[in-house]
């Protein structure tokens, strides 16, 4: 079986930066790709620069011929199982198995959407989360904010900077104090109370939101809040779980903790991108994937200088 200097599970912007920085560095490097990223109902990647609006699959398309012009490797699977005696054995859905001397755990999250009919295909259309990710191509439109918890006060506000008609579902959110009602009427934002019953959608697009009694409140586009899980079961054998995340007191999924270098708590074990950091958008990610392939290259040197030392001196 060959051996790697580093397998990078996941092939998306931060698994392909820190590919990238690894191979360019002479590095042996792998990446293992299941083709499932949580942008690909997107129609396009925001706020990257010089690649601005480029759909999700063309610019991850990009990015795998420019690691494997470096000499970098890329295979399709899905990681099942990860674990160690010396160096990592990984094994895929498929039963194949490879070694490498680090991982480097770039799988992102997955999102989990509240539980309301016609959401979930609107999902990455006119249903989105992220105002930076989104936002300029609603503007102007009817939004509305769909409460699920006390992060949707930031979300609104977010969203009345890109639009005059905001609406505020509270839906199963936790009730507003006297300064929070007083904040939402000073910048002009509608609230309605109630549970949210449904979605309301024509010829593929979303028309409006109906509410528990049948009242339909017209809108274009949906904001919500997700849950985000880190995509990183098949590290439990390594002993590395997922730890919860929270933001302004509220949870917001679980990420793999790392230091400032990507390093996890498990010696020889790296992860960037979303699994790491919930907030984190396409660009910072792959900056994360650079620096912390890098890291793992300084990693390796220091480990071969040690064993050179040692061979010297025997």
């Amino acid at each position: 079986m060959k051996k790697y200097d580093v397998i990078v599970i996941g092939g998306g912007a931060a698994g392909l930066s820190g590919a990238m920085a690894l191979a360019r560095s002479r590095r042996s490097v792998l990446v293992i790709d299941d083709a499932t990223p949580r942008n690909a109902p997107a129609e396009g990647v925001h706020n990257y620069l010089t690649r601005d609006g480029i759909p999700p699959s063309e610019l991850t398309a990009i990015g795998r011929q420019e690691v494997i012009g470096y000499g970098g490797e890329v295979v399709s699977g899905t990681v099942t199982t990860a674990g160690r005696d010396g160096d990592f054995t990984v094994g895929l859905a498929d039963g194949t198995t490879y070694q490498g001397r680090r991982l480097l755990v770039t799988t992102g999250l997955a999102d989990v959407l509240p539980d309301v009919p016609g959401l979930a295909e609107r999902w990455g259309k006119d249903v989105l989360h992220c105002p930076y990710c989104h936002g300029w191509e609603v503007r102007d439109q009817a939004i509305g904010v769909l409460a699920t918890s006390a992060m949707a006060l930031h979300q609104v506000q977010m969203f009345r900077q890109l639009s005059d008609d905001i609406t505020l579902f509270l839906h199963t959110a936790p009730e507003l104090t006297e300064e929070q009602w007083e904040e939402l009427a000073a910048r002009g934002i509608a609230v309605v109370q109630g549970k949210v019953e449904q979605l309301e959608v024509e010829d593929g697009k979303l028309t409006g939101v109906r509410l528990e009694g049948g009242n339909v409140i017209p809108r274009q586009a949906l904001a919500v809040q997700t849950t985000v899980r880190a995509r990183a079961n098949f590290l439990a054998d390594l002993g590395l779980e997922p730890t919860v995340r929270e933001a302004n007191g509220v949870e917001i999924g679980t990420a793999i903790p790392v230091d400032a270098r990507g390093a996890t708590e498990v010696p020889g074990v790296f992860a960037a991108g979303n699994v790491t950091d919930p907030m984190a958008q396409v660009m910072s990610s792959a900056a994360a994937g650079l620096m912390t392939g890098a890291g793992i290259n300084f990693d390796l040197i220091t480990e071969e200088t040690r064993l050179a030392v040692a061979a010297r001196s025997s």
